[in-house]
């Protein structure tokens, strides 16, 4: 909070007075800030769209400029009232609701069966870079996120992805 501060310009107290903690500021950055967010693809298909959000994801989780901002919003205990865990809920919440044309357009072209929930598919999707990226800590291959489309899209899918190589 002291070196927000200090960065502002302003006292510390100014900072407490608008953000009572550090989660509550963290939380502000990161849902009404721009360091996070991805630009919602339109590749023309389902794969690609994933295959793009993914890649843009890889890079908010491995970026010397955002790693550390990740860590710290998944760095709280999980209990129902941590301030982390309300913010980790509601950044997803918001992130999908931002990626929602994704599948929209995939089930106005018929990409998706019926029935389908695309917070399943994206959860498969993320959770295979997120447990890589922060979890394990392992490294991510180029490619890694168009293979992670092509082992998870199938059980979604109306058809085969009609194109592999993106």
């Amino acid at each position: 909070m002291e070196a927000v501060a200090q960065r502002a310009g302003v006292n510390k107290t100014t900072i407490y007075r608008w953000w009572p903690s550090k989660p509550a500021l963290l939380r502000a950055a990161l849902l009404d800030g721009a360091l996070l967010d991805v630009d919602v693809p339109d590749t023309g298909s389902l794969r690609g769209d994933l295959v793009a959000l993914a890649d843009q994801v890889v890079g908010l989780l491995t970026g010397p400029g955002t790693e550390s901002v990740v860590r710290a919003m998944t760095s709280g205990s999980g209990a129902p009232d941590d301030e982390l865990a309300l913010l980790a809920r509601d950044f997803f919440a918001d992130r999908f609701s931002r990626e929602q044309p994704v599948f929209d357009r995939a089930a106005e072209r018929g990409e998706l069966r019926p029935g389908v929930g695309p917070m399943l598919l994206l959860d498969l999707m993320a959770g295979a870079v997120w447990v890589r990226a922060v979890l394990r800590r392992a490294p991510l291959p180029a490619g890694f996120a168009a293979e992670v489309a092509d082992a998870v899209l199938p059980a979604f899918a109306t058809v085969p992805p009609p194109d592999t190589n993106v």
